[in-house]
């Protein structure tokens, strides 16, 4: 029996790794080196870039929808209170508890304006996002004394804008839990004017926002009016007046609001160096299409939050 041997087969050379084009050619692409201090300025311009953007957004075109998407919930929450009969008719609901604030209390229409705007309780910077607000330590409007209702100049929804422009005699009309209102315009003044006599007994609205050019204001404007429809009797009070903080003054800025810009300013620098380093690692577009929409809503995020830093009639 004869047997055959097989010899083995001849080793695998492994093929040689493919030349490194910037070896062989001078002008082709290689992976840039790594540059901690260049990622973190691009992460810094993200954030400076989204804040400003977030910013310009938010007092025009973003602030607006804003506004006029929470005008819309507050007028369904509100006229759906006045067909059950449990709206506000005071500081307090219908079942003791005090009201929460922003809550819909009154609908304020200005023919003279185009203006139909549902107020909310409080007068800080972030209430009057929203739309104008009642000041907490006043009436509300159609009962006794002076009752104070403030709204912004321009941002977000700019809904007093044109509130300087009304005559002596204009009609003013707000709703409330206790009926509608009428009141007529006896003119405008400004910070210094002299101030009409206690309205006592009598009822009275006094509309407030900014004076001065758009976005920088220079002063407060007033509008007072005298109410023509028989006085509404006025519920016990809890906030009475002065027991506000300076956040609900007029021109007064949220202080609590720190913390909000603080913490989302956070999120914001860690989504850049994300952003940036997806950028490495990735590319342009692919880094743009999935960092860009995160990074657009942290900055409407720290923007918006650094606006209820700013005054409140702005």
């Amino acid at each position: 029996m004869t047997t055959v041997l097989t010899p083995p087969p001849p080793p695998v050379t492994p093929a040689p790794p493919p030349p490194d084009p910037a070896a062989t050619d001078p002008g082709a692409p290689s992976a840039p080196p790594a540059r901690p201090g260049l990622a973190l300025a691009g992460a810094a311009l993200c954030v400076l870039a989204a804040v400003l953007l977030g910013f310009a957004a938010n007092l025009t075109v973003v602030g607006h929808l804003q506004h006029a998407r929470d005008q819309r919930t507050a007028y369904d929450e509100l006229r759906r209170q006045l067909a059950l009969g449990t709206a506000p008719v005071g500081q307090r609901t219908f079942d003791g508890r005090l009201l929460a604030p922003g809550a819909p209390v009154a609908l304020l229409r200005i023919p003279a304006l185009g203006l139909r705007e549902v107020v909310g309780e409080g007068t800080t910077s972030g209430i009057l996002m929203s739309g104008p607000g009642h000041r907490r330590d006043t009436p509300l409007p159609g009962q006794a004394g002076t009752s104070v209702v403030m709204g912004r100049q321009w941002g977000y929804g700019s809904p007093f804008h044109a509130l300087g422009t009304l005559r002596a005699g204009a009609v003013v009309e707000v709703t409330t839990g206790q009926g509608k209102a009428v009141y007529r315009t006896l003119g405008v003044r400004r910070s210094g004017d002299r101030l009409p006599a206690p309205a006592g007994t009598r009822g009275r609205l006094t509309l407030v926002t900014a004076s001065g050019s758009p976005y920088t204001p220079a002063g407060v404007l007033y509008v007072d009016a005298e109410l023509t429809t028989p006085v509404q009797p006025s519920p016990p009070r809890s906030v009475r007046l002065g027991w506000t903080g300076p956040a609900e003054e007029a021109l007064g800025g949220e202080s609590g609001a720190w913390l909000a810009v603080f913490l989302w300013s956070q999120a914001l620098l860690v989504a850049a160096l994300l952003a940036v380093w997806l950028h490495r690692v990735r590319g342009v577009w692919q880094t743009w299409i999935s960092a860009g929409p995160v990074l657009i809503a942290l900055g409407l995020a720290v923007s918006g939050a650094v606006t209820r830093l700013l005054p409140n009639l702005l």
